[in-house]
């Protein structure tokens, strides 16, 4: 018996500005696009991983108003827990995303854990950390 990652969401304000910035500035591809009730839920996906899919939502999508109201707080706060990224080359990635307008928190940086990354904020808040493959 085994398990793995299918899916993972990741809460936006705007899916049209959240897709922006993951297809176009981080060079995932849609998957699925969604619309039910007045919400979206936009899944993509990496070319390198096309079993792992993340899921773009909004707070109130599919969840009691109370439950929204504070998924939504959190986010406007910039409260939620962050997506790391792997990349081959996380200078050249960083470069590219950066060109494309995405609001950079950390230009590359060789951490005292042993890894080269960088940080970016996606245009709801959200915390994207892009951090180099390790060689080997």
């Amino acid at each position: 018996m085994n398990i793995s990652v299918s899916h993972f969401f990741i809460t936006v304000h705007d899916p049209d500005e959240a897709l922006a910035f993951y297809r176009d500035a981080l060079g995932l591809r849609v998957v699925n696009d969604v619309a039910n009730e007045g919400f979206r839920w936009v899944t993509l996906g990496s070319p390198q991983q096309p079993d792992v899919e993340i899921v773009l939502s909004q707070p109130h999508g599919g969840r009691p108003a109370a439950d929204g109201d504070a998924l939504l707080e959190l986010l406007t706060k910039g409260s939620l827990p962050g997506v790391l990224f792997r990349t081959d080359d996380v200078d050249a990635f960083f470069e590219s995303v950066r060109a494309k307008g995405a609001e950079v928190l950390q230009e590359p940086t060789d951490q005292p854990w042993g890894v080269r990354d960088c940080a970016f904020r996606d245009p709801s808040g959200n915390l994207i950390r892009i951090a180099q493959a390790p060689r080997g």
